[in-house]
C-alpha cells in the first residue's frame, strides 16, 4: 500500500512538473511574440509608411504573429501566385498539359469594356519574351517567367489561358477568402473603374503555408512551385535581411508606393517559416525594399534567437 502510494504521488509530481514546464515554455514564447511584435511596429513607426501588414507562421513551432493581417491592398504582382496554382490545378484535372505550346502574343481584352489593349515593354521586368510574339512557348517556360521574372506579358497570356474565375474559385476552396485576382496586369481602363487585383497579408501566408506544407494542389505540384519560387530574381525584400545562404522561395510586388514580398524561409536545421510582409505609401523604393529587409531580419532572429551583422 505505501509503494503504491508513493508510486502514485511520484506521478503526480512528475505530471506537475510536465504541465509546469509546458506553462512555462508557453509563456516564453508569448513573450518572443510579444518582443518581436514590438519590434516591428517600432521599425513601422520608424519607416514613416501609411500601412504594413505582416504575416508570420513558423512550420516548427506554430507561432503565428498577425498585423493587419485582413487590410487590402492592391496585390501588385503577388497574384501571380494564385495564377500559378490554377495552372498546377488546371494540368492535375486534365485541362491543360504544362508542355503544352500556346501563342505568344501582346494583344488583350479588358475586364472593363472589352476592347484591347497591350502590355508595354517598357514597364515590364522581362524583355526575351516580346521578341517571341507571333510564334509559341509552352505554360511551363510562361510561368517560369512570369514567377521569377515577374513577365507581364507571360502572366496576361497564362490569366487567358486559365481563366481569372477559376483562379478565384480556387483561393476560396484553399480558404482565401478576400484575395481577389480579377484580371491581368496594365489593364488601364479595367484601373480607371477601380477593378483591380488585391490581397490581404492572411491570404498570402494560408496559400504560401500550404505551397510549404505540400497541400497546395499535390505534394508534387507542391514541390515544383517551391522550386520556382526559390528562383525569384528579385531578392531585395525578405532575402536581403537574412544571413547567407538561407534560401528563401518568394514573390514581390511593386506598383506605386506599393512594396510586397511573400515567401517560405528556410533557416537551416529546421522546418521553415512563413512570412508575408505587405507595404503601402513609401514613394522610395529603395526605402520600401529597407523595411522589408528589416521586418525580415527581425523576424529570423525572433525564429532562431541569434543576433548576426548584415551581409
Amino acid at each position: 500500500m505505501f509503494i503504491q502510494t508513493t508510486t502514485r504521488a511520484s506521478l503526480c509530481l512528475a505530471a506537475l512538473a510536465l504541465l509546469l514546464t509546458a506553462n512555462a515554455h508557453v509563456v516564453a514564447q508569448r513573450k518572443r511574440g510579444d518582443e518581436l511584435e514590438t519590434r516591428i511596429r517600432a521599425l513601422v513607426a520608424q519607416s514613416g509608411a501609411e500601412t504594413v501588414a505582416v504575416a508570420f507562421r513558423d512550420l516548427q513551432t506554430g507561432r503565428e504573429l498577425l498585423i493587419n493581417p485582413r487590410e487590402s491592398f492592391h496585390a501588385a504582382s503577388t497574384m501571380k501566385v494564385p495564377v500559378m496554382l490554377e495552372v498546377y490545378r488546371q494540368a492535375r484535372a486534365g485541362l491543360l498539359k504544362l508542355d503544352e505550346r500556346i501563342p505568344v502574343k501582346n494583344e488583350f481584352k479588358s475586364i472593363a469594356d472589352g476592347s484591347l489593349f497591350s502590355v508595354s515593354p517598357e514597364d515590364d521586368s522581362e524583355q526575351t519574351l516580346y521578341k517571341k510574339i507571333g510564334s509559341t512557348e509552352t505554360v511551363r517556360e510562361l510561368m517560369r517567367l512570369m514567377i521569377t521574372e515577374s513577365s507581364n506579358l507571360a502572366t496576361n497570356i497564362i490569366i487567358e489561358r486559365v481563366g481569372a474565375a477559376n483562379v478565384m474559385k480556387l483561393m476560396r476552396r484553399m480558404g482565401a477568402r478576400d484575395i481577389k485576382v480579377l484580371r491581368g496586369v496594365e489593364d488601364g481602363k479595367a484601373f480607371e473603374r477601380g477593378m483591380n487585383n488585391t490581397t490581404t497579408a492572411l491570404d498570402l501566408l494560408i496559400i504560401l503555408r500550404a505551397i510549404a506544407e505540400g497541400r497546395a494542389v499535390s505534394h508534387a505540384a507542391s514541390r515544383e512551385m517551391t522550386g520556382i519560387l526559390l528562383a525569384q530574381k528579385f531578392n531585395e525584400g525578405i532575402p536581403a535581411g537574412l544571413p547567407a545562404g538561407v534560401r528563401v522561395a518568394h514573390k514581390t510586388g511593386s506598383i506605386t508606393k506599393i512594396e510586397h514580398d511573400a515567401g517560405i524561409v528556410y533557416p537551416p536545421r529546421r522546418k521553415p517559416y512563413v512570412l508575408v510582409i505587405l507595404v503601402r505609401g513609401i514613394s522610395e523604393d529603395a526605402r520600401a525594399h529597407r523595411l522589408i529587409a528589416d521586418i525580415s531580419r527581425a523576424v529570423y532572429e525572433g525564429v532562431g534567437g541569434v543576433q548576426y551583422s548584415e551581409r
